[in-house]
């Protein structure tokens, strides 16, 4: 593994091609690079939507887009390979280690390219990159940064650092008064997720909000991404007798300068929640199919629930039932929910 020196201002890539939650795990990769190399020019490829919360981004210099699919296609390749070595890069850091990430770090033409050892790096990942960490971590952002060993970065600071855009913040402040929900004191609910498996009900999300509202006299907003999960938003306002309203819709930068505003969020494993945290939301992650202490909410602010773990192949896990989600009851959460709500000293809103 070499450990040569970068410099004052290396040119650093990221490759972390999708999702939101995983995309949002890396973010603090790109802040402890910045700590430091405060000179570097640091890029991100990524794929979707998703460039949008890293193009705010201010330890981020260059966003590069690759489009979905684009490795099905030579000329999508050798559009990404050309934009990507017009940045000179001489390092690109693999966050995912699948083929496909792999492939767009070759592409940059960085001739230092960090990958993960071992069953770590998948797939054919190891076969394109030319230095391999051994890494390890509890939490998948501790796996990330465990990644800039050889740039002598060890044990960094976590933090995110995402920005709010004073559109942003106008829209959300226009929900909270739309709403009538008071600004550090509501509570976010959102219950969609990507896979069904991962879903608590939403019928126990309304019980919550009731309860919020009458013990905390709390309002709760139900917020949803996808037109998919619009019915499950709906539904949690139905079952809340009131205690909760329904969110517009948002964009992801939306969506998290709401979340700056609440007093807590509560959640599934998913790119919203991770968002939350993210933007400081106190926040408690639901977990069935996914390991809690590996991708929960991150940090000993934040409370992880999981009382059964889904075993088996990703692919038997998305497939699974909600059964492992079910056994986390109301009054679990409630309970998780006032131990946040006692921890809180400070509103979250000037």
């Amino acid at each position: 593994m070499s450990s040569a020196p970068l410099g004052d201002a290396p040119r650093i890539l990221i490759v972390r091609l999708s999702a939101l939650g995983d995309v949002i795990h890396g973010v603090p990769v790109a802040c402890a690079l910045r700590d430091a190399f405060p000179h570097a020019t640091i890029g991100w490829v990524v794929e979707g939507r998703t460039a949008e919360l890293l193009e705010a981004h201010p330890a981020i210099d260059h966003v590069i887009r690759a489009p979905r699919g684009w490795l099905k296609s030579p000329r999508a390749v050798l559009a990404l390979r050309r934009e990507l070595r017009s940045h000179n890069f001489n390092v690109a850091i693999d966050l995912q280690c699948l083929t496909k990430s792999a492939i767009a770090a070759k592409l940059s033409g960085a001739p230092r390219r960090i990958g993960k050892a071992g069953s770590d790096g998948r797939e054919l990942s190891k076969l394109f990159h030319n230095e391999l960490v051994a890494v390890g971590g509890q939490h998948v952002i501790d796996h990330y940064l465990e990644l800039l060993q050889p740039l002598g970065i060890a044990s960094p600071r976590v933090h995110f650092d995402l920005p709010e855009r004073a559109s942003d913040g106008l829209l959300a402040d226009q929900i909270l008064h739309t709403d009538d929900l008071p600004c550090g004191r509501f509570a976010v609910l959102n219950p969609g997720a990507g896979w069904p498996s991962k879903i608590w009900p939403s019928e126990r999300y309304g019980e919550l909000a009731r309860r919020l509202l009458s013990d905390f006299g709390m309002p709760s907003l139900a917020v949803w991404g996808i037109p998919n999960e619009k019915p499950l938003a709906e539904a949690i306002v139905a079952a809340s007798g009131g205690a909760a309203r329904l969110a517009p819709p948002t964009s992801v930068l939306e969506l998290g300068a709401v979340c700056r505003r609440a007093a807590l969020f509560v959640g599934s494993d998913t790119g919203p929640m991770h968002l939350a945290v993210a933007v400081g939301t106190p926040t408690i992650s639901l977990h069935g199919p996914s390991i809690a202490d590996w991708c929960g909410a991150y940090g000993p602010e934040n409370i992880r629930l999981q009382v059964r773990y889904e075993d088996g192949s990703a692919q038997e896990r998305r497939q699974a039932d909600d059964s492992a989600m079910r056994e986390i009851n109301v009054e679990m959460v409630h309970a998780a929910c006032r131990r946040l709500l006692d921890r809180s000293v400070t509103l979250r809103c000037a």
